[in-house]
């Protein structure tokens, strides 16, 4: 499965959009601002969006993803429990989140430079995913 470049690809896709699926699951329970909490709802369900579309893609490949790797999910929610302890404001919370999506476009940028014979649609969505990042951390930036 990973010699094909395209299964690489949807491979970390899937990978980065479940991972900011729960990050944003355990910061929106710590949230109280209305205004923030609405903004993660519609970041989350963006990144749901992300994840339909990779697992579709997978389907043409007759493969199915991988289940999310729990040793990550819990370090993602360790991480986010240490570092709001003392903490919960949107702007502590927007930090965290501009610190995960900021990986996760350098991932992504690195993944549409390495991979330039990936098929259009996979390109296609993973630009969209490090697009969606981008657009992310300039919201996250108002609540800083």
């Amino acid at each position: 499965m990973d010699n094909n470049p395209n299964l690489k690809v949807l491979k970390e896709l899937h990978k980065g959009a479940q991972m900011g699926i729960n990050a944003l699951s355990y910061v929106s329970d710590k949230v109280t601002d209305d205004g923030f909490k609405r903004e993660l709802s519609t970041q989350y369900n963006q990144y749901e969006d992300i994840l339909t579309r990779v697992t579709d893609l997978y389907n043409d490949y007759g493969e199915v993803p991988a289940n999310f790797n729990f040793k990550d999910d819990m370090m993602t929610w360790m991480g986010i429990q240490m570092n709001t302890v003392n903490d919960k404001t949107p702007s502590k919370l927007s930090e965290l989140l501009i610190q995960g999506n900021t990986m996760g476009i350098i991932e992504g940028r690195r993944l549409l430079n390495n991979n330039p014979a990936v098929e259009t649609n996979i390109k296609q969505t993973l630009n969209d995913f490090v697009t969606l990042q981008e657009n992310t951390v300039t919201k996250l930036k108002e609540y800083l």
